[in-house]
């Protein structure tokens, strides 16, 4: 699972930067986010310590954050950051006790990653939040319907195709099963994000 979230990713931000005008390594690019959701869920839920969790995040995103704009020329967070968002919503909403509390939670924390240039914004944050609370077949008409709404919201077309890891997730448990059982170091894991734009960076530099 982890290094298909990985594979995916590069091959999304080699098309974005090298082959702007081909459309295939943007729409295999898709698969990466829903991994990435789902482990950040995965790894919520099981961590000792959840604080320090959210903590490794934060450092991940901060060392990402000026490869991630000499990469791909973007001013705004990047995906690690929108991450770091949706494990400390997970942690309010998990110590609310009041409904209408949670509720305004998230919709403040929607509109703050509207307003400001957060990678995947309030999609990325619901997609979070689907994978929390949401199972089976569920899971799946969930994100085709958060897909088709920014679909309309936003003309992102391509990210119907996100669709794909989720459903083999909710499907394929058996194969999923198999897929996990192939680990990743963990500094792999956490260093994969700001050193493969870091490289980027540098090709894009050079060429």
């Amino acid at each position: 699972m982890q290094w298909i979230a990985m594979l995916t990713m590069l091959i999304d931000h080699v098309g974005l930067v090298f082959f702007p005008h081909q459309e295939t390594w943007r729409i295999i690019g898709r698969i990466s986010f829903p991994i990435y959701a789902y482990a950040l869920v995965q790894g919520h839920h099981y961590t000792s310590s959840r604080t320090r969790y959210i903590i490794r995040l934060a450092i991940i995103g901060a060392i990402s954050q000026i490869p991630y704009q000499l990469a791909l020329h973007i001013n705004g967070f990047n995906v690690v950051v929108t991450l770091v968002v949706g494990a400390m919503v997970l942690y309010i909403l998990e110590r609310s006790d009041s409904r209408l509390l949670s509720w305004m939670v998230v919709v403040a924390a929607c509109a703050l990653m509207s307003e400001f240039p957060f990678d995947y914004g309030a999609y990325g944050l619901l997609l979070i939040l689907i994978f929390r609370y949401a199972q089976g077949s569920w899971l799946v008409l969930l994100h085709i319907i958060l897909n088709l709404l920014f679909w309309f919201l936003n003309n992102w077309e391509l990210q119907i195709w996100s669709v794909i890891p989720t459903a083999v997730i909710a499907y394929g448990p058996q194969v999923w099963s198999k897929l996990e059982t192939v680990r990743v170091s963990r500094w792999i894991w956490r260093s994969f994000y700001p050193l493969h734009l870091a490289l980027i960076a540098i090709l894009r530099v050079l060429m």
